[in-house]
């Protein structure tokens, strides 16, 4: 069965325990407000148009992944699967995967707007 998908979000990972200062400094940078969650994890840079850029405190090295959201996740892991990309790591309501190349990225719920011509039917 088809499913959809589109990039969903940049995410700046930020070795840091204060993502709101980490996060003011990309909000200016951007040109953008900071809105930080209640837990103080994630930060939404808004005003970034149709991409969501979200910085977020973790416990690795600095780096910027891509966040993939898809109305089936399950469905969208084999498809990049079968492009060659591997599953990391299941946490919480998000896949971690690794491209061929190395790079580290999510599979995530739609988390933007409703799907519209945007999202590209798949599988």
């Amino acid at each position: 069965m088809a499913h959809r998908s589109r990039l969903g979000a940049l995410v700046i990972d930020c070795r840091t325990e204060d993502v709101a200062d980490a996060a003011r400094f990309w909000g200016e940078a951007l040109n953008g407000q900071v809105e930080v969650d209640d837990q103080g994890k994630y930060a939404e840079i808004t005003d970034q148009g149709q991409l969501k850029v979200l910085v977020q405190a973790v416990g690795h090295d600095p780096r910027v992944h891509l966040d993939i959201e898809s109305d089936d996740k399950e469905a969208e892991v084999v498809r990049l699967e079968a492009c060659g990309a591997k599953v990391v790591e299941r946490i919480k309501r998000w896949i971690v995967m690794e491209a061929p190349t190395g790079h580290r990225f999510c599979v995530v719920d739609p988390q933007g707007p409703a799907f519209d011509t945007n999202a590209k039917e798949v599988g």
